[in-house]
């Protein structure tokens, strides 16, 4: 079955309903790199999503494009809060990811108030994303938020295109977050992507790190993955970008490709059950 592709709010694109999250190659070798990327194009993702955080990622992500490029819906974040560093770090993004455009730029990880100021003010990162847009070097532009709060409030104050935002069983039931956002951004036609579809919890004090790229604790297994997948993907979610890790998103393709159906009002009460007792990683604000 092919993978499912979902309208990315008014944007008139099309994401499928599974993305490729950059620290997939992170610290990986190229020949890895052009690997993860060709085979997830060849079963049917369109939705690459980088950042500069990401260590090496846009490094590995960019030359693993080349020749496809024209294949896909590239997305990239920047955490920069003034309209000078947010600028140069698109331009660095861009020569790193070899291309001359991004079809998505983001705020990254928008988490207080505060930082939605320093975003909206005189001088800050609004201004170097609406000129990007201008200058065609962006299509479209979003955030990524950690706070309801904060995700809401830029939303009042900025014209966006889409929402990325942790959507997942654990931290939807609870922590309550991310209902109020995605409410919002619903009723304002916005594309929502999600983050953290497969997080189960914190790591654990003194526990190693059986994925060592992933800062929260994944699901533990293919059956709760594709749980986790489904719930998410019953909320209205264009896509869901994969953990840190190859092994991870192979599960989330191969639940792609059996196809994601929404989860039955049982199947609801039972995802809702399986998360009691556990400590989320986005609580309410």
């Amino acid at each position: 079955m092919a993978i499912e592709r979902r309208k990315l709010g008014s944007t008139g694109e099309e994401l499928s309903v599974v993305g490729f999250g950059g620290i997939i190659v992170m610290n990986e070798s190229l020949d890895d790199a052009r690997r993860y990327v060709c085979e997830s194009i060849d079963r049917g993702v369109n939705y690459f999503d980088v950042a500069p955080t990401y260590g090496d990622a846009e490094t590995g992500l960019g030359p693993a494009l080349e020749g496809r490029r024209d294949e896909v819906f590239l997305a990239c974040k920047t955490a920069e809060r003034t309209r000078e560093a947010a600028a140069e770090e698109l331009r660095g993004s861009l020569e790193r990811l070899r291309t001359d455009h991004v079809d998505l730029y983001q705020f990254h990880a928008v988490t207080t108030l505060e930082e939605v100021d320093r975003i909206t003010k005189k001088g800050g990162a609004l201004e170097a994303f609406t000129e990007a847009k201008e200058k065609g070097l962006a299509r479209f532009l979003g955030m990524s938020a950690h706070s309801d709060e904060a995700a809401v409030e830029l939303m009042r104050r900025a014209e966006l295109d889409n929402l990325m935002i942790p959507v997942n069983y654990v931290t939807w039931h609870q922590g309550n977050f991310a209902k109020k956002a995605l409410r919002e951004a619903t009723r304002r036609g916005m594309g929502v992507t999600a983050l953290k579809s497969l997080a189960r919890t914190s790591w654990p004090d003194r526990k190693k790190r059986t994925w060592p790229k992933c800062w929260y604790m994944p699901v533990l297994d293919r059956d709760e993955a594709e749980m986790a997948l489904r719930f998410t993907l019953s909320r209205p979610v264009a896509s869901a970008v994969s953990p840190s890790h190859w092994e991870l998103f192979e599960w989330m393709l191969d639940i792609a490709e059996k196809g994601v159906a929404p989860l039955s009002d049982e199947e609801e009460k039972q995802a809702a059950a399986s998360s009691e007792g556990i400590r989320p990683i986005f609580p309410e604000d």
